[in-house]
């Protein structure tokens, strides 16, 4: 068979069917949200298309393969640098692995990182049980950021901030952490799940790096995990050539949940936020109650830098039992709980309940003495609901009936 007779046979049925379909294209707009593009492999026009794109993938976004993201990832990224005034942000499987990308990303053996005492409780874990090992030091500052130029030492490579920090919220001056750790040569990295962008903007406030757990909430149904990581234009290309290293990705069916929930995130907050203080005011009134966290409120110690520092509050409340209060009465409290549901994170539309262990998510603020905590998010029920609920349950409690 001659040459123009193989150009012109036409192409067998299972052919077209796995070669059709690939670029419809069609007259009209286009869809208000991204839509979801799925790809490991991405296909290329020529050899010097491939050459050129893959030759600027390094410096540039481009979309290469999938493990380097997707069109649905990027619109992600684009939407958490707006959200954050960042230069670059990447995608992670969850929060977690976010922060330890961060921390494979800047630090080498020989360095020390300085952790606020108030961080995540899993990243304390990760500092001892993997940085320790690989010959990376660290220590713990106060969470309100007391004592941080003591912390520093020589070899100083990070600060790591949580503000407000996790369980109790306390507020530290991140301006001021971030002029003593450049002042000392090392980056500040802060962990911003709990602003989301909206409430709190670290690197407005001089932080390099801001790390959030978008499970919360930017995705704000509680059905998806993922981390971000936003920096500065001087702090990104060692997080951009270590996640390219380590083949960080997410799922573009994830990525497109969070983007559909963050059109909502605004809303949902200014919820949230309402609902949350009338129950910090009702619990402050409650003779059960030592005290109530939340800087949104005039008594809290961090109130004057939310003030200046924040746009908001969140549904996040903890409140502390006058000490002496027996285990089994706050037991017995969170049990008879019906509209709050017993579980870890938060950030989803609904109200949630779960005791805080201060003993150990503190190290340097001693917590001996004090009564138990208990973290309540507060979700877009109604909120005389969830008075109505709190009310039950702490008389329940107090006769000692689950």
């Amino acid at each position: 068979m001659d040459d123009s007779a193989k150009k012109d046979k036409a192409p067998g049925p299972q052919t077209r069917l796995l070669h059709s379909g690939k670029a419809p294209r069609y007259a009209g707009g286009g869809a208000v949200n991204p839509p979801i593009v799925r790809a490991s492999t991405v296909l290329f026009e020529n050899t010097a298309q491939q050459r050129d794109l893959r030759a600027r993938r390094g410096s540039e976004r481009v979309f290469t393969y999938g493990a380097r993201g997707t069109p649905t990832a990027f619109a992600l990224e684009d939407a958490v640098s707006e959200l954050e005034g960042a230069h670059r942000t990447r995608l992670f499987p969850t929060g977690l692995a976010a922060v330890g990308m961060v921390f494979l990303s800047y630090l080498r053996p020989g360095d020390h990182v300085l952790l606020s005492d108030g961080v995540y409780e899993p990243v304390r874990h990760l500092a001892r049980s993997f940085l320790e090992p690989y010959g990376i030091a660290c220590s713990f500052f106060a969470a309100d950021g007391r004592g941080i130029e003591q912390g520093l030492r020589p070899n100083t490579r990070m600060v790591y901030a949580e503000c407000p920090a996790s369980l109790v919220y306390e507020m530290c001056d991140l301006p001021e952490l971030a002029r003593i750790a450049h002042a000392h040569g090392a980056l500040l990295v802060a962990d911003n799940t709990w602003g989301s962008g909206l409430q709190y903007r670290p690197l407005a406030l001089g932080a390099d790096v801001s790390v959030m757990a978008a499970t919360k909430y930017l995705s704000g149904h509680s059905d998806v995990m993922m981390g971000t990581v936003s920096t500065t234009g001087a702090a990104w290309q060692p997080l951009a050539d270590r996640c390219d290293a380590f083949g960080m990705a997410v799922s573009p069916d994830d990525a497109w949940l969070v983007l559909r929930g963050m059109r909502s995130l605004s809303a949902r907050l200014q919820m949230h936020e309402r609902h949350a203080l009338q129950v910090a005011r009702w619990l402050q009134s409650q003779p059960q109650v030592r005290q109530v966290f939340c800087p949104a409120l005039p008594e809290d110690p961090g109130h004057a830098l939310w003030r200046r520092d924040c746009d908001g509050t969140n549904g996040l409340v903890s409140f502390e039992w006058q000490p002496g209060t027996p285990a089994a009465q706050v037991d017995g409290f969170i049990d008879g709980l019906a509209l709050f549901g017993l579980g870890a994170s938060w950030g989803g539309y609904e109200s949630l309940v779960n005791q805080a262990a201060m003993a150990t998510a503190r190290t340097v603020t001693d917590w001996s003495g004090r009564g138990p905590v208990v973290r309540l998010h507060v979700g877009l029920e109604d909120p005389q609901d969830l008075l109505d609920d709190l009310e039950q349950a702490f008389h329940a409690s107090s006769l000692g009936r689950p």
